[in-house]
């Protein structure tokens, strides 16, 4: 099994476009796009109160993709190049103001479920996805953003998701019309990172899903990536690109590494590391020694670090594999900047808990009794 970047939040006008969901003629209990910034552990809960049915609003977004089953971990590629390791990202994670579950959280406060979300999940901050190919207003929705988080002097988390063929066809299917156009959208991408800090999460699933595109396909998406994280760090030297390197259920860290050096993750000029789980169930110790081998292969400047998709990883992966909406599931550690180990950049909520897979409501749509579930288990 194993997914990465399901549903994703489109980042309509800055955060998402809100619009009316009914489910079959029943209240629907979804809702626009995630966040970011870091809280504490949830502690016990109640029991689960009486459900209530009312209405809510839904985004469209992108959803999961297949993925590949593990294969044997390769040996280490020959040690990084020793370079003095960049500052680290300071400060705290910056939670946009629109996103779907606030959306949900200001038009529930008299559901039941609603101060456990409001304060497990709606307080934390998260990434704000852009996944529609908007090339006219991409610039000032991705400035609304970065402006947003440097006014109050904390890091934005942006997600670019608009490469061509995205997720192989799948649920998330999408994107730019061609490579010419992604690279044009690209550049108005990064018109709108600003001055100050930025984590930016280069297209999930892109080099991890590779698999699916043909030998000289892959090297052209690999070359238009190279490319977008040169154009990212060029625009902002602040900004802190990260590139797809699956999760440790999903390819050997060997051939993980081979695919993103060809994508410039190895190259500071576009790169500051790699990014992991997005949107998948991992355990944080399976990712970070996932992580640190994919480094070690991938060479480098001794400066390139990971970040690592915790929002639902509480309970780890299901031992059936499932990756659409699984049961007994749990959120996973708070968003930081601080994770105290080496290599190991940020944790960060990528994919927003309560946004379905597909199973639990429409995908991309942020689901009150899924978010429920999780920050409840």
């Amino acid at each position: 099994m194993v997914v990465a970047a399901s549903l994703v939040v489109v980042a309509g006008a800055v955060a998402g476009v809100l619009a009316a969901f009914d489910d079959g003629g029943r209240a629907s209990d979804e809702a626009g796009p995630p966040e970011v910034s870091a809280s504490p552990r949830p502690a016990p809960l109640p029991a689960v109160p009486t459900r209530s049915a009312p209405a809510t609003t839904a985004s469209a977004l992108p959803s999961p993709s297949p993925s590949a089953r593990r294969t044997t971990t390769p040996a280490p590629s020959k040690p990084a190049k020793k370079r003095e390791h960049r500052t680290a990202v300071a400060g705290r994670l910056y939670r946009h103001p629109d996103s779907q579950v606030l959306a949900w959280v200001r038009s529930h406060s008299g559901d039941p479920r609603h101060a456990v979300i409001a304060s497990r999940i709606a307080e934390q901050p998260a990434a704000v996805w852009f996944a529609d190919y908007a090339p006219d207003t991409v610039t000032a929705r991705v400035a609304a953003v970065t402006s947003g988080g440097a006014a109050l002097g904390r890091v934005p988390v942006v997600v670019p998701y608009t490469i061509p063929g995205r997720d192989c066809g799948g649920h998330s299917q999408g994107g730019a019309p061609g490579l010419d156009a992604y690279d044009s959208w690209i550049d108005r991408f990064a018109a709108g990172l600003g001055s100050d800090e930025v984590i930016v999460v280069l297209e999930p699933d892109s080099v991890a899903q590779a698999e699916c595109l043909s030998a000289g396909e892959r090297a052209d998406r690999f070359a238009s990536l190279a490319r977008a994280g040169r154009v990212l760090k060029a625009a902002n030297p602040r900004a802190r690109v990260y590139f797809d390197a699956g999760h440790s259920g999903w390819n050997a860290p060997g051939k993980q590494a081979a695919w993103l050096r060809q994508a410039g993750a190895a190259s500071p000029e576009s790169s500051d590391g790699i990014f992991s789980n997005v949107s998948n169930f991992h355990t944080t110790a399976d990712e970070v020694a996932h992580d640190r081998r994919v480094l070690d292969a991938l060479g480098g400047p001794a400066g390139l670090g990971a970040v690592i998709d915790t929002s639902r990883n509480g309970n780890g992966a299901p031992a059936d594999g499932e990756w659409c909406d699984p049961a007994g599931r749990k959120l996973g550690r708070a968003p930081t900047l601080s994770t105290g180990e080496a290599r190991i950049d940020a944790y960060l909520w990528v994919k927003l808990p309560g946004e379905s897979d597909g199973c639990k409501g429409r995908p991309g749509t942020f689901t009150a009794s899924y978010a429920y579930d999780l920050a409840s288990s």
